[in-house]
C-alpha cells in the first residue's frame, strides 16, 4: 500500500475563528480558505492546555495533558517520551524534516525528525545570560544565523520594536524577504527541491506568527490599520478592573487600556495571518510544481488561540474560545484518498494528529496514545467521537483553571478559588453570558461538573476525591511522573 506525502503547516497561537471560512468578518485568509474548502473542516478543534509547550507535547504524543505531563507552561523540561511522531514516521519510511518552531528541550532535540532548521521564534528563557552557551538561542537558531549573515551581527527579530508577547505593533524594517514568516516558506520549499525522492516525505513547517511580535510586512498592515474591526467578546460577567490596573504594561494578560493601541493590536494580529496565509499559498504553489499536491496530506493547525483582549483578557492560557478554539483543516490529495469536502461537529484535539498521520501513513499506532484517528470520518468509513473534552492549564495569580467542553457548551472551574462558569457555547459562542445559575442549566452543569470529578479523581494535586472538587490546591505545572 502507497504512503502518502504528509505536509503538517502549523502556526502558533492561531485563533480558531480567524479564518475568512469559519466566518469571521475581518480577517482574509484564501490560501486556508482553499483547504478547508477543497477538504475536512473540523470547527470544533481544541488545544485542551493552551499554551506553548504542553500544546507542542500532545502534537508529538498523541498523549493527553494528563499523561504527558505538562499541565502548565515550564521551560527546560527534558523531552522525554517512549514514541514521538516524527521518530514513528521515520522508523516507518518516511523522510522526515521539521522547519521553523519545535519549543522543545534541550532546544537542537530532533524529537525524530531527520532534519532540523530551526526558528523558535524569541525565547526568553534561552536568551538569558545564564544559559549554557550551547543552548543559547543565538547559536542554535538557524534562523537568526542567516539573518546576521545578511544583515550583520546586530541583526535580531526585535528589531522592529515590538516584544514576543506584548501588544505593541510595528511593522517589519528589514526587506519583505527576511521574514521568519518567508523563512520557513523558502527553507519548506528547499527541503522539496532536494527530497529523497525514493521515500514518501513528513514535512513539518512550523510558523511562529501570528503569536507576538505583531510585525508583519507594512503591506499587510495597509489591508487593516485604517478599517474598522470587530470589537471583542465583551460579556455581562466581566470584571474591567484588572484592564483599569495593568492595562498600560506592554504584555499584560488583562489587555490594554488605549483604545487605539487595542485596534492597532487587532490590525497587527490579522496582518500577520494573512502575511503567513499568503507565505502558506507560495508553499502548496511549489508542492503543486513538484507534481505531489494530489500525492500529499495536507493537515493545518495551530497550537492554542490568542484571546485578544476578549472578556479584558490576552494571549492565552485561559479556558475561553479565543485560546482554546484551534483551526483543523485536513486535505487528501486526490491520489491519496478521493473524498467530498466535509464539515465536522468531531471535537477534535491536538492529541488527535499522531493518530490521525499514522493511520494515513500505514503505521501502526503506539502504545499508550489518547487521541483517535479522524481519517474513518474523512474517508467517510467511520466516525470517532468523544462526549466531552478535559481541559486545563496551571498558571499564577489564582487563574489555574479546568474545563469540560463539549460540541454544544462548556463548564469551567477555577481550582484555586472554586470559582464556576457556564457557557451555552451553541447559543453563545462568544462565551457573552455565563449562566452558572440559570435554573434550566443546572441538571446540565451537575452532569459536566461530575465528568470533572471524575477526570481529576486519583491526580497528585488532589483536585478531586471521587465525589467532589476540592479548591485551594497548590497546582503544578509539570506532573511528577515526567520526571
Amino acid at each position: 500500500m502507497n504512503q502518502p506525502n504528509i505536509l503538517l503547516l502549523m502556526c502558533d497561537q492561531f485563533r480558531g475563528d480567524c479564518l475568512s471560512f469559519a466566518g469571521h468578518p475581518d480577517v482574509k485568509t484564501p490560501y486556508l480558505d482553499t483547504l478547508a474548502a477543497e477538504g475536512a473542516f473540523f470547527g470544533h478543534a481544541y488545544s485542551s492546555c493552551p499554551s506553548c509547550i504542553p500544546a507542542r507535547a500532545a502534537l508529538f504524543t498523541g498523549k493527553s495533558q494528563e499523561n504527558h505531563g505538562r499541565v502548565g507552561y515550564e521551560d527546560g523540561i527534558e523531552w522525554n517520551y517512549d514514541h514521538m511522531l516524527a521518530q514513528e514516521l521515520s522508523d516507518g519510511g518516511y523522510q522526515t524534516g521539521c522547519i521553523g518552531k519545535m519549543h522543545v528541550h534541550p532546544v537542537r532535540k530532533h524529537c525524530g525528525f531527520q532534519s532540523l532548521r530551526l526558528h523558535d521564534g524569541y525565547l526568553g528563557h534561552y536568551r538569558s545570560a545564564s544559559i549554557p552557551h550551547c543552548q543559547h538561542q543565538t547559536v542554535t537558531d538557524d534562523y537568526l544565523y542567516d539573518l546576521k549573515k545578511v544583515m550583520g551581527p546586530q541583526a535580531d527579530v526585535t528589531a522592529s520594536g515590538p516584544e514576543c508577547n506584548s501588544w505593541v505593533t510595528h511593522p517589519w524594517i528589514y526587506d519583505e524577504h527576511l521574514h521568519p514568516t518567508n523563512w520557513v516558506t523558502e527553507e519548506s520549499i528547499r527541503f522539496l527541491e532536494t527530497r529523497d525522492r525514493t521515500r514518501p516525505f513528513f514535512l513539518m513547517s512550523s510558523y511562529v506568527r501570528p503569536h507576538q511580535p505583531f510585525d508583519a510586512p507594512a503591506s499587510y498592515f495597509d489591508l487593516y490599520k485604517d478599517k474598522q474591526l470587530r470589537e471583542p467578546a465583551i460579556g455581562d460577567w466581566e470584571d474591567s478592573s484588572n484592564t483599569e490596573r495593568f492595562g498600560f504594561i506592554k504584555d499584560s494578560i488583562y489587555g490594554c487600556r488605549d483604545a487605539a493601541l487595542r485596534h492597532n493590536a487587532l490590525a497587527g494580529y490579522y496582518a500577520c495571518i494573512t502575511h503567513v496565509d499568503h507565505q502558506i499559498g507560495r508553499l502548496l504553489t511549489a508542492l503543486m510544481e513538484s507534481g505531489e499536491y494530489e500525492n500529499t496530506v495536507i493537515i493545518f493547525l495551530s497550537d492554542h488561540g490568542e484571546l485578544l483582549f476578549d472578556h479584558h483578557l490576552y494571549r492565552k492560557v485561559f479556558p475561553y474560545e479565543g485560546s482554546t478554539h484551534i483551526p483543523l483543516l485536513i486535505r487528501t490529495g486526490k491520489n491519496v484518498c478521493p473524498t467530498a469536502p466535509i464539515r465536522s461537529n468531531t471535537l477534535a484535539e491536538l492529541r488527535d494528529i499522531l493518530p490521525t498521520i499514522l493511520d494515513f501513513a500505514h503505521l501502526p499506532i503506539p502504545e499508550g496514545v489518547d487521541g483517535f484517528s479522524l481519517v474513518p470520518e474523512i474517508t467517510g468509513t467511520g466516525h470517532n467521537n468523544r462526549p466531552y473534552l478535559h481541559g486545563e492549564h496551571s498558571f499564577h495569580s489564582c487563574l489555574s483553571n479546568q474545563f469540560i467542553v463539549t460540541e454544544t457548551d462548556k463548564y469551567i472551574w477555577y481550582s484555586e478559588t472554586g470559582k464556576e462558569e457556564y457557557f451555552h457555547l451553541a447559543l453563545d459562542p462568544r462565551e457573552q453570558h455565563n449562566a452558572i445559575n440559570d435554573p434550566q442549566y443546572q441538571e446540565r452543569i451537575d452532569w459536566l461538573r461530575n465528568a470533572l470529578i471524575r477526570e481529576l479523581d486519583g491526580r497528585e494535586e488532589g483536585y478531586s476525591d471521587g465525589a467532589s472538587l476540592r479548591r485551594g490546591y497548590k497546582p503544578v505545572t509539570t506532573l511528577s511522573h515526567i520526571f
